[in-house]
């Protein structure tokens, strides 16, 4: 692989992080994963496997559970959802130096998202996802990048993701000016055979995305409904809109404006067919949910700019409970 990235890390070695890692050694990258539990104990037995289509490859490479057997990095990507990275965030600090460049491949509203951003916004820090400034003290907002993920990929077991539809990265730079830092990165996912761009509007496509999974993704989780159950439904289909809506109006503050209508948002959720959002399969195994990034960031970015979002409050609100309700089970689970 032509790359001046030595040393790669990718955090987190579950469904959309163990298909980076895997694909980046196929290529000939140098690339660690900082991982745990059995999806460690399998990754360090086996190797990493990667199920897509009628193929399937296996990689070997370095796996822990401690940033500091890696150290420091050239490059660090981050592959976990936000409530994870908010817990976990101190003990990266011994992945990144200086020069490391940090891409957060994420669902939702990153960390660095008010990292030079410019106006009364410049260099704000969002509550929701960087409580107390955990998040940005370990991981420096002017050192990141953003990777929107357009693919699917899942756990079929430890060590093993399948992927799924889909297969493209868009990457974009968190400060002006390193915009051939962001082209170097894409020129590398892409020779790791993904479809993978460089984007100057990393923002834009953050939010373009997160229109459409702010909705379906909390309302599936709440109803247990799939996607088309959800959006055929006309009641549940207007919450999605007058969200989506309420988003747009926070959007447009930051310069954020989106260029598809709600049927064409939507109408790229219904070629997916009767799918399980993954905060629905979250809920279904009992994990924790992307309540902060995906719909407290937006709620906080609506509070700060003045716009009027009751649906958006009222989706957050529901789905916070909700979380709150899995946490309180997974601890009397814990202790019976």
């Amino acid at each position: 692989m032509n790359t001046h990235y030595r040393n790669i890390a990718v955090v987190g070695g579950g469904a959309i992080g163990g298909l980076i890692a895997a694909r980046l050694a196929r290529a000939g990258a140098t690339v660690g994963v900082l991982a745990r539990g059995a999806q460690l104990d399998a990754i360090r037995r086996n190797g990493l496997t990667v199920i897509d289509g009628d193929t399937r490859e296996t990689v070997a490479l370095e796996a822990t559970d401690r940033a500091s057997e890696l150290g420091v990095q050239d490059l660090l990507i981050v592959c976990l959802k936000g409530q994870a990275l908010t817990a976990a965030a101190a003990s990266l600090a011994p992945l990144v130096g200086p020069r490391t460049h940090i891409v957060s491949a994420m669902n939702g509203v990153p960390w660095w998202f008010l990292h030079d951003f410019g106006g009364r916004h410049a260099n704000g820090r969002l509550e929701s996802v960087d409580p107390g400034g955990v998040v940005s003290s370990a991981l420096p907002p002017a050192q990141a990048f953003g990777c929107v993920v357009h693919l699917s990929s899942s756990i079929a077991a430890p060590g093993v993701a399948r992927k799924g539809n889909g297969n493209r990265l868009i990457v974009g730079s968190a400060s002006a000016g390193e915009t051939a830092h962001a082209q170097a990165i894409a020129a590398m996912l892409a020779q790791a055979d993904f479809d993978a761009t460089p984007s100057d509007q990393i923002r834009a496509d953050i939010w373009m995305k997160l229109w459409g999974n702010m909705t379906i993704n909390p309302i599936s989780a709440l109803t247990r409904s799939t996607a088309d159950v959800i959006l055929d439904d006309p009641l549940s289909a207007a919450l999605v809109r007058s969200v989506m809506e309420e988003a747009r109006a926070v959007g447009r503050q930051f310069g954020l404006d989106t260029t598809m209508t709600f049927e064409e948002r939507n109408a790229i959720t219904r070629k997916l067919g009767a799918f399980r959002t993954s905060m629905l399969q979250d809920v279904e195994a009992g994990r924790s949910l992307e309540v902060e990034a995906l719909l407290g960031a937006p709620y906080e970015l609506a509070q700060r700019t003045g716009v009027d979002a009751p649906s958006l409050g009222m989706l957050y609100g529901l789905a916070r409970q909700l979380d709150a309700n899995l946490e309180a089970a997974r601890r009397r689970a814990a202790h019976a």
